[in-house]
């Protein structure tokens, strides 16, 4: 019964409009800030926890240690070993996460409110008192290890991490968060030890809260499980510039399909065009079988099953990315129709029509995604790290609304650059050459 319970609360929320969501800022009597939703209406919580940096904060030379020690943190903590740990936290049904990016590591956690006090106890221990065992370290690495290699032989991962080495060179967005399978198998026990003191630190923490709990209990939770983290922990990444030219990189690998990403720079999520920027892309490549990519390249030319593109503002640097798989012989059209499409958005703009359809899409969606416990509790993390004001939910709808032609003509115009437009194909594609 109590497995049953929480799998049910783990998807079941107030299917509630973004705008009926009342979010509230909560301090611990330690001075940690976490946003929160109650719903005390079934007996589970979701907290959602991040720590801004992620694996970006990896040392020179120590590329995957952090992915590495937050695939090992929960491998056993205190006194009880990784069999030990799996088991307390199966029988209080609680459920824990860990996860790293470029510039977050996450941690997320679901619990029944009878079992409150003993899953963040479990928790904490993960958290304050990993062991970090060899055995341990040695298991994970070898998963980490097999799915790298696995990784070399997928050519959509072969190009998004070519064109990210190209775009950022040395700087941590230049390198796959796994690290590489020297860097990987090179780790000791003391590089995860300082990777966990270099991420896992209270200077950089953002928590979102869902659920079965109050705000007084809320504020006594992060003090119990997070207020003996350390205070500060390694320096945060500079910014960088993209590094790209126009033209193309071509990767060669054996296989009758080619994959292409393509890009060049964005706009920061906080630039005033950002809502114009958003909603054009909509109409280029982010909505599916309506966007102008698809029609173009897939439905009027029959030259891929899929293309896309979207806005990846990153901490330190922006993107606008895209991506497209054909035919060895006919990739090179489809990357002519993708540049004419980037040339066409920038000078011509979006129509009316194609501006409400991206509008009435994006604020029909938006509440859609408000649809559990965990995943509310996500995005109330994301929107803290974002710097977005709590009332955001309530305001977001609006401000794409806003968005008129002439805005999308201005933000087109500026961002799309068909001259700066860089492809990175993996592949044996015919007709294209490298171009430096």
């Amino acid at each position: 019964m109590i497995r049953f319970l929480m799998a049910f609360t783990a998807a079941a929320f107030f299917m509630q409009p973004a705008s009926a969501i009342d979010i509230k800022e909560v301090t611990s009597p330690g001075g940690i800030t976490a946003w929160l939703v109650e719903e005390p209406s079934i007996p589970f919580t979701a907290l959602e926890i991040r720590f801004k940096g992620g694996a970006s904060v990896d040392r020179e030379g120590k590329r995957g240690a952090i992915n590495l020690m937050t695939g090992t943190i929960e491998e056993g903590a205190g006194d009880l070993d990784a069999t030990q740990f799996a088991a307390a936290r199966e029988a209080l049904a609680a459920s824990y996460g860990f996860n790293v990016h470029d510039d977050a590591l996450t941690i997320s956690a679901q619990f029944l409110t009878e079992n409150r006090e003993e899953a963040l106890a479990l928790l904490r221990k993960a958290l304050i008192e990993p062991r970090f065992d060899e055995a341990a370290i040695d298991r994970v690495r070898a998963q980490v290890l097999s799915g790298i290699r696995s990784s070399a032989q997928d050519p959509a991962t072969i190009a998004q991490e070519t064109f990210m080495l190209k775009a950022f060179g040395d700087h941590p967005y230049g390198s796959a968060v796994e690290g590489t399978i020297d860097s990987v198998t090179a780790l000791t026990r003391d590089d995860i030890v300082t990777a966990y003191k270099d991420v896992l630190a209270l200077d950089r923490i953002y928590v979102g809260a869902v659920g079965d709990i109050t705000a007084a209990e809320l504020g006594e939770v992060l003090d119990t499980l997070l207020g003996d983290l350390p205070e500060t922990g390694a320096p945060l990444p500079q910014d960088i510039d993209v590094a790209l030219d126009g033209g193309q990189t071509i990767v060669p690998f054996t296989t009758p399909q080619s994959v292409a990403v393509f890009g060049h720079e964005g706009l920061e999520r906080d630039d005033p065009d950002f809502f114009a920027a958003f909603v054009m892309n909509q109409v280029l490549g982010a909505g599916g079988f309506g966007s102008r990519l698809m029609e173009e390249v897939r439905e009027k030319r029959g030259l891929t099953y899929g293309v896309y593109s979207y806005l990846a503002p990153k901490d330190y640097a922006e993107l606008m990315l895209g991506q497209v798989a054909s035919s060895n012989d006919r990739i090179a059209q489809a990357i002519e129709v993708i540049r004419a499409e980037w040339a066409k958005l920038a000078t011509e703009g979006v129509t009316e029509q194609e501006l409400e359809d991206a509008k009435k899409y994006l604020t029909g969606a938006y509440p859609l995604r408000f649809d559990g416990n965990s995943t509310i509790a996500n995005i109330l993390a994301g929107m803290q790290m974002d710097d977005l004001p709590i009332d955001y939910a309530d305001t977001r709808n609006d401000k794409v609304n806003a968005v008129t032609q002439e805005d999308v003509k201005r933000v087109a115009a500026r961002l799309m650059q068909p001259d700066a437009l860089h492809f990175v194909v993996v592949g044996q594609p015919d007709g294209i050459e490298n171009s430096n």
